[in-house]
């Protein structure tokens, strides 16, 4: 009886500081379903099978490489292991279980998130005999990691994120993962982390590359790159015990259409395809990032639905532009797709690029820079992203020609612009629609230094634009406000068509009556020449 009641309070204090973790997430009553749908009722436990088996990976893949097919196969029982301590007979109780959700999902700093991630990930792979070469300092929630990624390790690391993003946003949807493109995420961390000469980013194969990427420069890209890519783990996560607790909900079968397919993406050819929308998603930690994933990748969205502008469907010029963006109130994305010229060995050789903006705000008709937030991207061939740095705040740049036609003598450049100063812009897109020019990050204090293109330089590059696209990140408040503002100016511009007899007091007082006069006797005096 005594050491019953003397291990009452300790277990009571347990219970009572893991469930105060929980409900600080706002997690608590999920848990509390999940558990009794999961626990045995005669033992009030879950069994660590039945747990393992909550969280497997369920899904097949038409493009995964064999290496991580296994490695989700892994999946469930490594994350058991990792976040869960059973007791003596393999079951977890109560406390054990809000403790484990607490271990991957309670709110932590973002390098204790990526080290959970790494973890988990060195376990996957060395299950699934995947040789890694990272190591652990200590057993700590925010150790040292010692070692190296291979190219392919990064490979590997990122389509495990994907996979795992992509299920927990389908968990009621299709099984059918399929991998986006993630070649511009792999070349970001090879120049950012490795010293590799000679190499072309517009044409390589990158699981031939076997140069070392040290683990502290991977940890530093990721923080300065893709910060919510360790939240991918606890979406996951989170997501799994969800479903769990939901009565009579299945998963689809592997055959159904929509989620994670993408093939209505190509079928269009998009710049913003999968693999990008979900790397610039995993850059922001806001309304933005939930957008893009509901649109992207879960298979609620609609990605149609999203696209305001393409010069491809919609027309080139800004007049074309103006009229699809105008009075969409709500974050933007502005992809341009380009391509330079450079002489080499007597040819022109064509080198495809393509760049993008985000903007916080709806444009508006200016000569002159305004904004509060915003990113520019490197989108294609490398990835990097470029956020505000606080110094000056010229974000955007939308100047349509004036509609009265006045004498300036210093004309304001006709466009569309981000970062740096009148007539030294970032990156600048003529009225055309023809020609965008990129110019050096030493004229920016807006936006965060660093090359734009691959082999950038210090001169201005001119590219040729194939194509634009802007993409309404609002949600459905945005389009609407923007649908109800193209109704009422249409209702303006038919009314100023219209002229209204019965608006006037009097037939002295018509236009016409005033024509008339005009045209019967135009030498007459009257009062306006007096």
């Amino acid at each position: 009886m005594g050491a019953s009641t003397s291990s009452e309070p300790r277990v009571s204090a347990e219970k009572e500081e893991a469930e105060a973790v929980a409900s600080s997430t706002g997690a608590l009553p999920m848990l509390q379903k999940a558990f009794s749908k999961l626990a045995d009722p005669q033992t009030n436990a879950v069994p660590l099978e039945s747990l393992q088996q909550r969280f497997s990976f369920a899904g097949e893949g038409s493009n995964v490489p064999d290496s991580l097919t296994v490695m989700l196969a892994h999946l469930g029982s490594t994350l058991v292991d990792q976040f869960f301590v059973p007791d003596k007979g393999g079951i977890i109780n109560w406390v054990e279980f809000v403790e484990g959700y607490n271990k991957c999902c309670a709110r932590v700093s973002a390098s204790v998130s990526l080290n959970m991630l790494l973890r988990v990930f060195v376990a996957i792979s060395k299950c699934a005999n995947v040789p890694v070469h990272l190591e652990f300092e200590s057993g700590d929630a925010d150790c040292k990691i010692n070692g190296h990624f291979l190219p392919n390790d990064v490979f590997l690391l990122l389509a495990l994120c994907w996979a795992m993003t992509w299920s927990s946003r389908n968990l009621k949807g299709g099984r059918n993962l399929r991998l986006p493109d993630l070649n511009h995420l792999v070349l970001s961390v090879i120049t950012s982390c490795g010293q590799v000469e000679g190499l072309d980013v517009w044409d390589c194969d990158i699981s031939s590359l076997e140069v070392q990427l040290p683990a502290g420069k991977f940890v530093t890209w990721v923080m300065s790159t893709v910060p919510c890519l360790a939240d991918c783990l606890r979406l996951y996560f989170h997501a799994r015990l969800q479903m769990a607790g939901i009565d009579g909900v299945e998963l689809a079968s592997s055959n159904s259409s929509r989620a994670g397919d993408i093939s209505s993406i190509a079928a269009h050819d998009y710049l913003l395809t999968q693999g990008r929308a979900w790397a610039i998603s995993i850059t922001q930690r806001s309304t933005v990032s939930e957008e893009i994933s509901r649109a992207f990748i879960s298979n609620e969205g609609g990605m149609d639905d999203n696209l305001v502008y393409r010069s491809a469907t919609h027309g080139r010029g800004l007049g074309r532009f103006w009229s699809r963006i105008e009075g969409y109130k709500g974050p933007l994305l502005v992809l341009i797709s380009a391509s330079s010229g450079e002489p080499h060995e007597g040819n022109s050789v064509d080198r495809k690029w393509v760049i993008g903006a985000l903007t916080d705000q709806a444009f508006e008709t200016k000569d002159t820079f305004y904004g509060n937030t915003g990113c520019l991207y490197s989108i294609g061939p490398v990835f990097h992203v470029f956020p505000p740095v606080g110094k000056e705040k010229n974000f955007v740049y939308s100047h349509l020609h004036p509609t009265a036609k006045v004498y300036q003598p210093h004309p304001k450049p006709v466009g569309v612009a981000f970062g740096g100063a009148l007539g030294n812009e970032r990156i600048f897109i003529d009225e055309d629609f023809a020609k965008v020019t990129v110019r050096h990050h030493a004229i920016d204090k807006t936006y965060r230094s660093g090359s734009l293109l691959p082999d950038q330089g210090f001169l201005p590059v001119e590219g040729l634009i194939s194509e634009v696209e802007v993409w309404g990140l609002g949600g459905k408040v945005a389009k609407e406000v923007q649908n109800s503002y193209k109704k009422r100016e249409e209702l303006f511009t038919e009314q100023r068509r219209k002229v209204d007899l019965k608006t006037f007091a009097s037939w002295e007082d018509s236009p016409e009556k005033m024509m008339m006069d005009m045209i019967s006797d135009p030498n007459a005096v009257r009062r306006e020449d007096r």
